[in-house]
């Protein structure tokens, strides 16, 4: 079994030995590590006790260092420079400034949002490698929350203690139908209006749906539901041909040109949707993530 270390040794105390041992002079070393040299005496001083020895003798009014100091500055270096390397290799094993960054994000902001970000974050760190993960908001978060991806580009989710959110643009929600729909002409469609039509949808998970169940529940009756699909645009196809109608957020607007047509829907339907870029807490100061959040802030200004 290996002899306890005593408390007094601590890798603060150690790196005062290296400095001290380097310079050869308290105050030099004070210097060096921006601190009192009583700081640093007493630092020295309190190793000696850990070690239960000698490691400096006094010649005048100069401290010098012993063999024994050397021997214990040698091994210093080696520990510290061990456990520099290994919390480098813990932070990269996190995603925490390595030369990835995973992004989750929703189908429907691979339109336009999702491409414009990673061209800008590319400008800023041309080196760093991004991947895509994409699915609905209740993948994307529980991805996040076991650090699968580093961030996610979502609608916000509700307010938690280990997520931190930061919006970037709020969404209306449309009655989406296909060309030359009757509702077509309409200026605002009144969901009760459509008791008798057929719907499809997304699954449950996707903020989409969430708007989706709401809306009906406004309305006060179950929509007549044939299908549910698991991206937004096999949704649109869906819509498109004729299968059903539903409810889309603006964003995805003319992907399919006329063949899918967006309506207002009535004011006591109106559902909006805030999207943002959602990351945990403990990693807000990761210099990948704070070089996606000033992409995402200089957005949100050149939006607004």
């Amino acid at each position: 079994m290996r002899d306890r270390i005593d408390d007094e040794i601590t890798f603060r105390k150690l790196e005062v030995l290296l400095a001290f041992m380097e310079t050869g002079n308290l105050a030099k070393a004070a210097e060096a590590l921006n601190v009192s040299t009583v700081s640093v005496h007493r630092a020295l001083h309190s190793l000696e006790q850990g070690v239960r020895c000698a490691l400096f003798r006094h010649e005048g009014r100069n401290l010098k260092s012993t063999e024994a100091a050397q021997i214990l500055a040698d091994v210093a270096q080696e520990v510290m420079t061990l456990l520099s390397d290994g919390i480098r290799a813990t932070r990269e094993a996190a995603g925490y400034s390595s030369d990835r960054l995973r992004i989750g994000s929703l189908y429907s902001l691979t339109i336009k949002t999702v491409p414009g970000i990673v061209v800008d974050i590319k400008v800023r760190r041309p080196a760093l490698h991004v991947e895509l993960v994409l699915g609905p908001n209740v993948e994307l978060l529980d991805k996040l929350k076991r650090s699968e991806i580093d961030a996610a580009l979502m609608a916000m989710p509700d307010a938690e203690p280990e997520i931190e959110s930061i919006p970037l643009f709020e969404d209306d929600i449309f009655f989406a139908a296909p060309a030359g729909s009757p509702y077509a002409k309409q200026e605002a469609v009144d969901l009760r209006d459509c008791r008798d039509e057929t719907f499809v949808s997304l699954g449950e998970g996707f903020a989409t749906y969430h708007g989706f169940v709401e809306a009906f529940r406004v309305a006060d009756f179950t929509p007549n539901v044939t299908m549910r699909t698991g991206d937004i645009f096999s949704l649109m196809n869906l819509v498109s041909g004729g299968v059903g109608y539903t409810l889309l957020p603006g964003r995805v607007r003319g992907v399919f040109g006329d063949k899918v047509q967006f309506i207002p829907l009535k004011p006591q339907y109106l559902m909006r949707q805030t999207i943002g870029v959602s990351f945990l807490r403990a990693r807000e100061r990761d210099p990948n993530l704070l070089a996606l959040m000033a992409v995402c802030r200089l957005r949100t200004r050149s939006a607004d």
